[in-house]
């Protein structure tokens, strides 16, 4: 069986970093390079569920928030930890239900709304898959010493900060923008030229 593998060519272009030019600014090289490395992890992880699994990447995140929430999930609730439409976790749980892997139950405190949690068969399936995952991420980051990670880990940490403080000032921004704006007096309206009489 063919096992995923990172993409990337020379160090000094690597995929999506390609359009990156030398005169670039830093920020937009390091933008770059986070936005390369996340989607070639991607990439690699979605290979190796479809092989190991034959699954896929959007149903592996939804076992994975059930499996966080043991009592299980209102529909609404899991569309927005997925960030994802109403529409499609409909579809994922239909499909589960019918795999046995999820079940939905009544929510005891509003019987109009269902709960989706998962089955003892989807618990297991689950585990299986996320121990196959945290392997692969262990022989994918094997060339990086401990102490490079945990520092990386820490600064990108930083920066995760930084960008929700930052995003935390934009609706005040945002509302300031929206404000009407204050009416000025009607201008009167711009004399009209005079017509021209028809010569006799």
């Amino acid at each position: 069986m063919a096992r995923a593998h990172l993409s990337g060519g020379n160090h000094g272009e690597l995929g999506l970093e390609a359009r990156a030019q030398a005169e670039d600014h830093l920020d937009t090289r390091l933008w770059l390079r986070l936005l390369a490395c996340s989607t070639d992890i991607e990439q690699a992880v979605r290979q190796e569920l479809r092989l190991t699994f034959q699954t896929t990447l959007s149903r592996f995140d939804y076992l994975a928030q059930l499996e966080r929430h043991r009592d299980g999930l209102r529909m609404s609730e899991l569309s927005q930890c997925l960030m994802v439409t109403g529409g499609n976790v409909t579809g994922l749980t239909d499909q589960l239900v019918q795999e046995g892997l999820v079940e939905r139950t009544e929510d005891p405190a509003d019987r109009r709304v269902w709960r989706v949690r998962l089955t003892a068969q989807g618990r297991r399936r689950f585990a299986q898959m996320a121990a196959a995952h945290e392997g692969w991420l262990r022989d994918w980051f094997a060339g990086m010493q401990a102490t490079d990670k945990r520092t990386l880990f820490q600064l990108l940490g930083q920066l995760r900060q930084h960008l929700r403080d930052r995003r935390a000032g934009e609706p005040v921004r945002a509302e300031l923008n929206t404000m009407p704006k204050p009416k000025l007096p009607a201008t009167t309206r711009a004399p009209t030229k005079p017509r021209l009489k028809a010569l006799p």
